[in-house]
């Protein structure tokens, strides 16, 4: 009896985790979660960094050309101890850097609007590798953002909605929607099953990573805060604002500093959300938290000078944002628009504007000097814009 019951047991418990791999495995391969999200983080990093390159242009000889102080000599040898690699390394030509910089204009623009993805996720990436490679001592933890997130952003296809290839494929799917597909030969349709399911898994696999990126940032940061004295006694905050290098509008960061108060809340709130915010990603105080973790963000990209840390924050935190709050923004947008619309000025208003001459019958005789008056219900259409809904005549006499 004890051996049937442990048998028992055994295959409820095999059986439990059969089906545990086997919903994995679907979750996995099922289908390509997040495409909006990784169409949201493709569309920002690829503006981030594009502006950032349009931003330094005036000064991309000392920051990565031929006459920075970080000759190309020096980089190179770093590279030999780190194991970096750069594209800019190979010709100290002013030329050749002049080029490699119009093209990296050229690439962010590309792949920021979804033209050819997987082909510009992958120039993105190397772009942004040789980019932060040649200045490493000039970059802070928004460069090394972006540097993660476009190498994660190689795996995924986040060309599947809002980009030129979802419009490509769209309209050449249009004429042929209707047209039955051929069949073809087994083995290629076994081919394009598999290429199909390999796309899903990595994709995923890639959304799974920045996911896992995000979280693990701003853990870390949650602790490490944690184990200071001054975000222990919130003062943080007030020694950030009076950092020489952190005040780009100095009134700015006097009046802030002013509300010791504030100043101290803000920073235990900051210190809670990013400890806590591994923590609520699976309900719903994850909208809050997010809000708030934007606030965060303006305020470190106003007060302290960090657009490229804050932005690179922001576009990230959208990951977890799930498909149907993007595909809700459209219809959302329209109904603003159709309600700001139909609030248009009425039409101005005549005297006797609800009467109407007597359409004949006892007493409405044409000439009649007694004007037939509309019902209260016919007078408001009347005087309603075009917009509105019609209604419909009286039959009455």
């Amino acid at each position: 009896m004890r051996n049937e019951t442990q048998r028992t047991m055994l295959a409820d418990a095999d059986r439990w985790l059969g089906d545990r791999i086997t919903a994995a495995w679907d979750l996995l391969t099922g289908r390509p979660v997040s495409l909006y999200a990784a169409s949201v983080l493709r569309i920002g990093y690829g503006l981030l960094y594009l502006v950032f390159l349009l931003r330094e242009f005036p000064h991309r000889d000392e920051i990565w050309g031929p006459g920075s102080p970080w000759t190309l000599a020096l980089a190179r040898e770093l590279f030999d101890q780190t194991g970096w690699v750069s594209v800019l390394a190979l010709s100290d030509s002013r030329v050749y850097f002049e080029t490699c910089y119009v093209l990296a204009l050229v690439t962010s623009a590309l792949f920021m609007l979804g033209w050819r993805t997987r082909l510009m996720s992958v120039l993105f990436a190397v772009v942004v590798t040789s980019f932060h490679a040649r200045a490493i001592f000039m970059t802070d933890g928004g460069d090394n953002l972006v540097l993660l997130m476009a190498l994660y952003l190689v795996l995924t296809a986040s060309g599947r909605r809002w980009s030129l290839d979802a419009r490509r494929n769209r309209l050449k799917s249009a004429p042929a929607g209707s047209a039955p597909r051929p069949q073809g030969n087994p083995l290629a349709r076994q081919l394009r099953d598999s290429r199909s399911t390999l796309v899903t898994a990595v994709h995923n696999c890639g959304m799974f990573l920045i996911a896992a990126q995000v979280c693990l940032l701003y853990g870390s940061a949650g602790l490490y805060k944690v184990q200071g004295s001054t975000w222990g006694g919130g003062t943080a905050l007030h020694y950030a604002l009076n950092l020489e290098l952190f005040r780009p509008w100095p009134v700015l960061s006097n009046f802030v500093d002013e509300h010791t108060f504030v100043i101290a809340i803000a920073g235990y709130l900051t210190v809670l959300l990013q400890v806590a915010f591994p923590f609520v990603l699976f309900g719903r105080l994850k909208y809050p938290v997010l809000t708030m973790l934007l606030g965060m963000h303006i305020g470190i990209a106003v007060l302290m000078g960090l657009p490229l840390f804050s932005g690179a924050m922001i576009v990230a935190d959208a990951v977890f944002l799930p498909d149907r709050f993007y595909t809700f923004l459209p219809h959302l947008c329209r109904r603003m628009g159709r309600r700001r619309g139909s609030r248009g000025p009425a039409p101005a208003r005549t005297t006797g504007a609800g009467a109407v001459p007597a359409q004949g019958g006892p007493g409405g005789a044409l000439g009649s000097k007694h004007p037939i008056v509309l019902p209260a219900e016919r007078k408001d259409t009347h005087d309603r814009p075009e917009t509105s809904t019609p209604q419909l005549p009286s039959t009455g006499s």
